[in-house]
């Protein structure tokens, strides 16, 4: 276990390494080669040298058209990883923000929040890039950064698959997902998000947002478990829908853990 995970930025959500678990088996994920974060657009300077000593070699950008096209990413210079992304859309709204559209209290945008996840494994356009994340891993060693719009729904999930694969304790993976809740300089991103939650639906308040930016284990759980309902196991769904087969764990397996 590694044990700050979380790297020193200014403008980058809940950027962090999530490797270092035990897998099953004996061994651990590799630390310092599998990133994960929100979205980079309004990185200053600082942020982006950061980004460059990683020395990303791949970076999965699991937003849709519109996102990427209304937030950018800024790139440091002599950025050269390989960025892959969906055409078309992943999501109608990043999760959180799609919630919100139909919330009116905590309690309804809990629910809200529980009934997206549930249903993002049926996206197809989430399902194709999480399809390329996994052959990505499976066959080009170097490092690579995993993210979305704020980095812990579509992410979550796929930090969450990806765990589940290399033989991580669901708990552990688990644990791992939560973190978002601790996330540096969490607190102001709350603050700001009833700024701007509050300038696009009106009457929002605190507990509602914080149900809507934040994590709970019913949200992934509730991934977990339509998996389960409509493939009949996790191993079905990531063979039969993302392609990860057995000689597919194998190498995903002998690129990503440390024995």
């Amino acid at each position: 276990m590694i044990r700050d995970r979380f790297l020193t930025t200014t403008a980058i959500h809940n950027f962090r390494d999530y490797g270092g678990y035990a897998v099953a088996g004996g061994g651990h994920v590799k630390t310092g080669q599998l990133f994960r974060s929100g979205h980079h657009a309004d990185a200053d300077e600082g942020d982006l040298a950061t980004v460059a000593g990683l020395d990303l070699q791949h970076v999965i950008d699991l937003r849709g058209d519109s996102e990427r096209a209304q937030k950018t990413c800024r790139r440091p210079a002599g950025f050269a990883a390989e960025v892959l992304y969906f055409e078309g859309e992943t999501a109608g709204l990043a999760p959180h923000l799609q919630a919100a559209a139909g919330s009116v209290d905590a309690a309804s945008a809990h629910r809200a929040m529980v009934e997206l996840y549930g249903a993002l494994p049926e996206r197809k356009g989430l399902n194709d890039i999480l399809r390329r994340y996994f052959a990505t891993l499976a066959q080009s060693r170097g490092t690579s950064l995993v993210h979305c719009a704020a980095g812990k729904d579509r992410t979550g999930i796929a930090v969450d698959l990806l765990h589940h694969v290399l033989g991580v304790h669901p708990d552990d993976a688990m644990a791992d997902y939560l973190l978002t809740n601790s996330s540096p300089r969490n607190e102001q991103r709350i603050a700001h998000g009833m700024e701007l939650m509050g300038e696009k639906y009106g009457g929002i308040d605190e507990a509602t947002v914080r149900v809507l930016m934040g994590v709970d284990p019913a949200y992934l759980e509730a991934t977990r478990s339509s998996l389960k309902r409509q493939f009949g196991s996790t191993d079905a769904y990531l063979e039969q829908v993302l392609g990860v087969d057995a000689s597919k764990r194998e190498a995903l397996k002998a690129e990503l853990v440390d024995v």
